[in-house]
């Protein structure tokens, strides 16, 4: 029955991708707008088709049977539907956000999920490029919620459903959502900030389909007019046409920083702490980077 559902919320969600990606592009070329190019637009299919691929493996292999096994051990029950799926919605959107903010604060899982940034171009099909090797340990921040007695088929279940949510706030065509939706609800506008190389939106608007936890915890930044917005990486990827360059170019600049004459403590610092970080000041956080902004 929950595999049936799954397959039923899949058969649902590709159709409607597919129009409302046709739509996007016949829009935005007809209006000249220029925001899909064929060549990011392939290396988008094919990210997710990795992504895809990786994810199929580990779910049948691995990672369901320890969640299963977790949920066995759980301690605990919810019986009432109602509160069963709005506080797993709630719950699994909390694990996302954490998820999202560690990826984006430790320079190992940043060489993972820097893949998904990598694109100057903003569309629908953005949402579609994933950061390859994430399905590795995505699944750990999900365990304690089988412990508090959510079924692993309904996690499964609920982040497709809210990962629909993420892909289709890839968008540049609705500028504002009514102030109470932008205040609850991650809108296109909190995500095109989220996918910025300004500084000043650096490391902004983690949330999956709740604003409210990046208010809640300090990463919250509104789209400013006077502040447009540079998609991409604050430092391009060279060779980024190449399939290789464009997932690994993170690791091999943290071989690099680990050739380093330094000792082991700095080189740990090299993988754990925020991507920018240097023992010599040779390249900035985005923090500091922001505070050297406004000096």
């Amino acid at each position: 029955m929950q595999v049936a559902k799954e397959t039923l919320f899949l058969l649902f969600s590709i159709p409607l991708y597919a129009i409302l990606m046709g739509i996007e592009i016949i829009l935005s070329n007809y209006q000249h707008k220029k925001y899909y190019s064929f060549r990011s637009t392939l290396e988008n299919v094919v990210l997710t088709l990795l992504n895809a691929c990786l994810d199929f493996v580990l779910r049948s292999l691995f990672y369901v049977g320890v969640l299963l096994w977790c949920f066995k051990h759980s301690f605990y029950q919810i019986h009432n539907p109602w509160i069963y799926w709005g506080s797993l919605f709630i719950l699994e959107d909390l694990a996302f956000y954490l998820e999202h903010r560690v990826d984006h604060y430790c320079r190992v899982f940043w060489a993972v999920h820097v893949t998904h940034h990598s694109s100057e171009e903003f569309n629908l099909t953005t949402g579609f490029r994933s950061s390859v090797f994430q399905p590795v340990y995505r699944f750990i921040y999900f365990i304690p919620l089988t412990f508090v007695g959510f079924n692993p088929i309904d996690i499964i279940f609920m982040y497709a459903v809210t990962q629909t949510y993420g892909i289709l706030v890839h968008t540049q065509y609705i500028k504002k959502m009514p102030t109470w939706f932008e205040a609850v609800f991650v809108s296109p506008s909190h995500h095109r900030v989220h996918h910025a190389s300004n500084i000043i939106y650096l490391d902004k608007n983690m949330g999956m389909c709740l604003i409210i936890w990046d208010k809640i915890f300090g990463t919250f930044q509104e789209e400013l007019d006077e502040e447009p917005v540079r998609y991409g990486l604050t430092k391009p990827i060279v060779f980024s046409n190449n399939p290789f360059r464009l997932i690994f170019h993170e690791w091999q600049a943290i071989c690099k920083d680990l050739s380093k004459k330094t000792n082991v403590f700095t080189k740990l610092k090299y993988l754990f702490m925020p991507p920018g970080w240097s023992h010599d000041g040779s390249s900035q956080t985005a923090n500091e980077l922001r505070k050297n902004l406004y000096k």
